[in-house]
């Protein structure tokens, strides 16, 4: 029996609506395979729980959530809770106290999915971008001085340590020897002299131990323009963590959208559990009106299910998701349908009863 035990967190807005989605595929797949067993334990951390508590988080929530495998996340972020204060009290304070220090993110368009693109294919559009997750323009460093006066400046410190940089990119280097596939970083080392120039010359670098690795070098505005005109240049990507922040984000837009896209957070030393998310946000807009895509969601858990060394499962997943699109019986408001949350679930799961039932 191989058991895994989940920390769930459902968060804010559409994040317990799709989460709920990902926990019925995880439960469906425990079903199915009587050599698996998920323990589901949830934790109501979140804004709800900010604005009774003062805290994103139990003081000892870290604690708490060492214990477990993975960390599976719905969403963050909610009205009359300031975004830096939602970010840093939960996503980011796990992201830093755990080391996870990559953040995977596929941009894929899947079979049966349009793109805005006029000729976009599943061929042309098939990446992962490889996005340093602890430190770069995120780090938290800085300075806030004579607020309010005529003179009043801002510091953000970016922070690219060797350590940081070189880690991130070695195992880039690794994930595209593994796969077969181009590697291409994006910086910015024209404008950004240190920072930038440091980055630019680490991937130089360590680039000299994977001579079998093709590689490529792009600045982030020529990247964003061909992300766009010519996805098909892209197989992995490496970059900082406001670059692939942003990046990713476009990245989903000509995938398909928001709704689908998944991230997954590790440290791949396995010292600490790793975290899955859909990363499209609470959505308050729509929360609580059963309409919002569960697909971003249910990618993540395959994502989790590929960490946890369930390589088949993933797949399966991952293809129950693509007949979803496919067929286009069941699917969410932005995608063209009139499903609900619920109903888009309960396909995915028939979907992966079937895809099962050939193996």
């Amino acid at each position: 029996m191989r058991e895994f035990r989940i920390a769930v967190i459902p968060g804010d807005g559409i994040g317990t609506e799709v989460i709920r989605e990902g926990v019925k595929v995880l439960k469906c797949i425990e079903a199915l395979d009587k050599e698996i067993k998920f323990s589901f334990t949830y934790f109501p951390w979140g804004c709800e729980y900010y604005l009774k508590n003062g805290e994103m988080m139990e003081a000892d929530g870290i604690e708490k959530l060492k214990m477990f495998d993975a960390v599976y996340l719905g969403a963050v972020g909610a009205p009359g809770v300031p975004d830096h204060i939602s970010l840093w009290g939960l996503l980011l304070k796990i992201r830093k106290s755990f080391d996870q220090y990559v953040n995977l993110r596929p941009v894929k368009l899947l079979d049966g999915v349009v793109s805005p693109l006029k000729d976009a294919s599943p061929q042309n559009i098939d990446m992962i971008v490889v996005r340093e997750n602890s430190e770069g323009e995120y780090a938290g460093l800085g300075e806030w001085k004579n607020a309010g006066l005529e003179n009043e400046t801002v510091y953000q410190t970016g922070v690219f340590s060797r350590r940081g940089t070189e880690r991130v990119m070695r195992y880039a280097f690794e994930l595209a020897r593994s796969e077969k596939r181009r590697l291409t970083s994006v910086s910015k080392g024209n404008a950004l002299n240190y920072s930038m120039v440091f980055w630019d010359k680490m991937f130089e670098e360590v680039g000299r131990e994977y001579p079998d690795v093709e590689i490529n070098s792009v600045l982030v505005d020529a990247a964003s323009m061909l992300f766009v005109m010519a996805p098909e240049r892209f197989d992995i990507v490496v970059t900082s963590n406001l670059f692939g922040d942003i990046l990713t984000d476009l990245g989903a837009a000509i995938s398909g959208g928001m709704g689908i896209a998944a991230g997954a957070n590790i440290n791949p030393e396995r010292k600490y559990p790793a975290m899955f998310e859909p990363v499209h946000g609470s959505a308050p807009d729509i929360a609580g009106k059963n309409v919002a895509n569960p697909a971003g969601a249910v990618w993540s858990a395959s994502q989790m299910l590929d960490y946890l060394g369930e390589t088949m499962w993933a797949q399966v997943v991952l293809k129950a998701l693509e007949k979803l699109f496919l067929d286009q019986r069941r699917l969410t408001p932005d995608m063209g349908g009139h499903a609900s949350t619920g109903e888009t679930g309960d396909e995915i799961v028939r979907n992966i009863r079937k895809i099962k039932s050939l193996y």
